[in-house]
């Protein structure tokens, strides 16, 4: 095996507070494909930052191989200092690069070079940071979140080129199948520390769910065995002295594990505030068109939008898509052509460019709209600490100023601002940037049981699978056509040609967690419910004949004087032993079951 070109080995790192990283670890190979996974704030970023030697650990060792080049793509570049993008981008290049191949990305980023660095949108400087890192050809590339604020020809685009990069690359995405296409190796950071999987990101989350439902099986056994414990200590037969010490100590023990572990993140609850139903057509535009100086953004243009319907909005930047998302919410009149709104509408926006956020302004403030401690959601009043832990804040955050959120923060903390308002006609730009994976699995969840109407703009193609139930989409000259389905299916409708992705899942919503066995059926059988009352009984049973053959093998002179009866004795408490362990796990999935079928 090849040594690795970069590794990282017993990482600890804290920023005066709790500790971000625990003895993370990862080692990268010479064209290695591997995603860092896990939840806004696990360290994703920060692990990444040290990786590239921006940060220096607390402990801990990095090793990089001598004579490796390697670029660092940050998630909001700095081109302060360079009077263009090509400056920036050509101040990357070594001795030995080739400057042509950086006017080659620049172009096919869709920038000329001489754009005014200090004048740049987030999407330019996210194009003028990629065609920086990407010129060098560098042995190895670390990407923080690449595809945020680029369009879909452009992911496509990054997707191909990466794809034929013969370098190692790691990656932070939440863009599931940009990961999927690219990666081989995933490695999770989870409660500071680091777990890897030596498979690409497409076999990630049922590895991750099975993980965290053995931790959890784990932790159930945990707390049976505590509660035998101390029932044996409060009611058992008294035994020797010495034997009673060793016991209690190994209560002690199961205790401290217990107080220590620290369970998996929580999971935002979101549930959008229900509003009237609106009448049953929502939007109705007829041949409509809208110029901006000579050129038409919008030709001929003819759509029905009825109650229920997820339209998604696709298309390159500047294509049109927000004059668009305008135009079917009466925002903004079309040159020609009518637009027909219905009836008892409810309209709320998400406005994911968050200008409608004062970044002096506290948390709380921007929940209450600077009234006070509460929030009004569903027509009842919340306190908004409750509210804010909804929405994975702490209650010590309620006074954090805004700007000093991250960029996954401001993104909950627009989707908890949106959703407290009645609606029955939800438009969302961009709803999927900063959002981790579990956050934006929970979105999907809400939009396809939503009872209202949603017009989503999104560049996330598994995202517009997963929720829309048709995809507007332009041709050409301004000219737009609606597809019925998904992205993929509009693909195929499209072009008339199958796609590497997989095909559209409309309407359907995220796989749930694997359960253990068992709890995947519908009904507890007679036979399930006679085993789970009469469990408990044999287990007790179980535990009492433990107990003896433990005091049967204690006397000193047994084997000598017995050796038969002590290799009985030793092959019944083994038996016993691992009846007592197949009772509880059975009694423990039986249980749950229960939970789940009355909860």
């Amino acid at each position: 095996m090849a040594p690795p070109l970069l590794s990282l080995q017993d990482i600890h790192l804290s920023f005066g507070g709790a500790p971000v990283l625990e003895g993370a670890a990862f080692f990268l190979a010479p064209s290695e494909r591997l995603c860092l996974v896990g939840r806004n704030g696990s360290g994703k970023s920060t692990l990444l930052k040290i990786a590239a030697g921006l940060i220096e650990a607390d402990s801990g060792v990095r090793f990089v191989q001598p004579g490796t080049t390697l670029r660092y793509l940050p998630q909001e570049p700095d081109l302060s200092g360079y009077a263009t993008t090509l400056d920036y981008v050509m101040s990357g290049l070594g001795p030995g690069d080739d400057p042509h191949r950086a006017r080659y990305l620049l172009e096919h980023l869709g920038l000329a070079g001489d754009e005014a660095a200090q004048d740049l949108s987030g999407g330019e400087a996210r194009r003028a940071a990629l065609a920086r890192v990407l010129s060098p050809q560098p042995d190895i590339l670390l990407l923080d979140e690449p595809t945020n604020h680029l369009d879909l020809p452009a992911i496509e685009w990054l997707e191909a080129e990466l794809a034929a990069y013969p370098g190692a690359l790691v990656l932070i995405s939440h863009d599931r199948r940009f990961l999927s296409k690219l990666t081989r190796s995933s490695l999770w950071i989870d409660r500071g520390r680091t777990r890897s999987l030596e498979r690409g990101f497409a076999h990630f989350e049922s590895w991750r769910d099975e993980q965290l439902e053995a931790e959890a099986l784990e932790q159930h056994k945990l707390e049976r065995k505590i509660v035998r414990e101390e029932h044996w200590l409060t009611y058992g037969v008294t035994a020797r002295r010495k034997r009673n010490q060793k016991r209690l100590a190994g209560l002690h023990e199961l205790r401290r594990q217990r107080r220590e572990y620290i369970g998996p993140a929580g999971v935002a609850r979101m549930n959008a505030t229900s509003g009237a139903t609106s009448g049953r057509i929502v939007a109705e535009a007829i041949n409509i068109f809208k110029a901006y100086g000579d050129k038409p953004v919008v030709k001929d243009f003819s759509i029905r939008v009825q109650r229920g319907d997820r339209i998604g909005i696709v298309g390159p930047n500047g294509a049109g898509k927000t004059t668009i998302l305008k135009l079917l919410t009466g925002e903004l009149e079309p040159d020609s052509g009518e637009v027909r709104l219905g009836t008892n509408l409810q309209l709320v926006c998400l406005d994911q460019r968050r200008v409608s956020l004062d970044p002096e302004q506290t948390l709380r403030d921007a929940l209450t709209d600077g009234s006070g401690d509460t929030v009004h959601v569903n027509g009842a009043p919340r306190h908004v600490i409750g509210y804010m832990k909804d929405f994975l804040f702490a209650p010590e955050q309620a006074r954090t100023p805004i700007k000093a959120l991250s960029g996954g923060e401001r993104g909950r903390l627009m989707l908890a601002k949106a959703l407290a308002r009645p609606s029955n006609f939800l438009v969302l730009d961009e709803p999927t940037n900063d959002l981790d994976l579990e956050t934006l699995d929970l979105l999907q969840e809400l939009l396809a049981g939503y009872d209202g109407t949603v017009l989503v703009v999104s560049h996330d193609r598994d995202f517009l699978d997963r929720v829309a139930t048709s995809i507007i989409a332009p041709d050409h000259d301004g000219v737009w056509r609606e597809y019925a389905g998904g992205y993929c299916d509009m693909l195929l409708q499209r072009d008339g040609a199958k796609t590497p992705d997989s095909p559209a899942q409309k309407h359907k919503k995220p796989a749930s967690p694997r359960k253990p066995s068992g709890l995947g059926q519908k009904k507890m059988t007679y036979k399930d419910k006679h085993a789970l009352e009469t469990l408990p009984a044999r287990i007790e049973e179980l535990q009492q004949q433990i107990d003896q053959l433990h005091k049967a093998l204690e006397a000193p002179d047994l084997f000598t004087r017995n050796p038969e009866k002590f290799a009985q004795i030793t092959a019944d408490l083994e038996k016993a032993q691992n009846e007592l362990e197949t009772s509880e796990e059975k009694w423990l999935t039986l249980e749950m079951l229960r939970e789940e079928l009355e909860g």
